[in-house]
């Protein structure tokens, strides 16, 4: 008999959940960050780097990877596991939030969103049903449908526009991914939207529970709105959504804003947070941030954190890693980025065993009085 897709091992509907993940490429343990492999590395890393650093999935990226390389590229390639030499699961988003961000060069039509590419101005149509296809092409173990995310605040109307179209595309991205592929080799969520909308946000969450999805995302925060009104939110998804399958809150975000919301029956995260902000100088500690190219590090000798057990806290010091930055070396990048990462997964390994032995509270208190202390 096979395992189920997922499994809730600790806790329940509204707070802090550990479980297990089982997909065609390997298990992932609940609560999980994935990085960021936007164009299919996460940026500055090889995937052995990343398997020895305790990354179980990643996330690519729909929307870039069908502009570059292409789809053919990649399906000439064996798909995004054979082709990118990352053998664990993947998933893809959408292109969604990238539509969102690039709400200039794009249009939103019943059938599907007609969009410009920002490389080079080409026009490109996505419907939910392609966005399927070429997600089946890639070979992702787990999926995301064609959404609408609007930024926030959006006026309520437009909110409900947005929403109901998510779930109207969805009805289509079933019956495509029921055609193209199976639930053994592969994966697809709904997305929940509602912007900031307590009622449309429950409203939409009722009806994606009635097509008994393997999973569900909530879409359509960390956009703009206030964090209360965030938590709000994910409050009022997590209520309405079935306690035993898996909830990805999408594109989020902080340390801890990872940790509010496993407190709230969050089970996966995605950011690009902890690469992002290591290509510009920023790392993450116990004790908040640190902006490494300060003058205030040139000759400081100590590691990024003590009793790290990254490689760039065990090898370097902030003095020479800020020397690298500053003199513009890969290298630098490199040791901040494996750092940052190292940070992340580390953290939601040590939230997996606070969960797992009954003191997530008074870890969750202590995390956040240290990190937030200079925040």
């Amino acid at each position: 008999m096979s395992e189920p897709f997922f499994k809730l091992m600790k806790g329940g509907k509204d707070t802090a959940r550990g479980g297990r993940i089982v997909t065609a490429h390997g298990v992932v343990h609940t609560p999980i960050f994935m990085p960021v492999g936007t164009l299919g590395p996460v940026k500055t890393m090889s995937p052995d780097e990343m398997e020895n650093l305790g990354a179980e999935i990643i996330l690519n990226n729909t929307y870039h990877l069908y502009l570059r390389p292409g789809v053919e590229i990649i399906e000439g390639g064996g798909g995004l596991h054979e082709f990118t030499g990352w053998r664990k699961p993947i998933l893809t988003d959408s292109g969604g939030f990238q539509f969102f961000s690039l709400e200039a060069l794009n249009k939103v039509r019943g059938d599907g969103i007609e969009f410009q590419s920002h490389i080079d101005g080409s026009r490109h149509f996505f419907s939910p049903q392609d966005v399927v296809d070429i997600q089946v092409t890639f070979g992702s173990d787990i999926m995301m449908p064609l959404d609408v995310c609007l930024p926030a605040p959006a006026e309520q109307n437009k909110a409900r526009e947005a929403g109901e179209l998510t779930i109207e595309w969805l009805a289509g991205s079933i019956k495509r991914f029921n055609e193209k592929t199976s639930p053994e080799k592969q994966k697809l969520f709904g997305i929940v939207q509602g912007s900031i909308y307590p009622e449309l946000r429950r409203e939409m969450a009722l009806k994606l529970t009635e097509l008994d999805l393997p999973g569900y995302s909530i879409g359509g925060l960390a956009v703009g709105e206030e964090k209360e009104l965030m938590w709000e939110m994910i409050s009022v998804v997590n209520e309405c959504l079935p306690e035993d399958k898996p909830r990805y809150l999408m594109g989020v975000g902080t340390p801890a804003d990872l940790i509010r919301a496993i407190a709230l029956g969050v089970d996966m995260f995605d950011c690009v947070m902890p690469t992002r902000n290591a290509r510009n100088g920023t790392v993450f500690t116990h004790d908040g941030r640190i902006v490494l190219k300060g003058s205030a590090y040139s000759g400081d000798y100590k590691p990024i954190e003590n009793d790290c057990g990254c490689y760039a806290c065990s090898n370097f010091s902030r003095a020479y890693i800020r020397h690298l930055l500053n003199v513009n070396e890969i290298l630098g990048l490199r040791l901040t980025s494996i750092h940052n990462l190292y940070f992340y997964i580390s953290l939601i390994k040590s939230i997996r065993s606070a969960i797992d032995e009954n003191r997530f509270e008074s870890f969750m208190k202590e995390f956040l009085t240290r990190f937030e202390a200079e925040e």
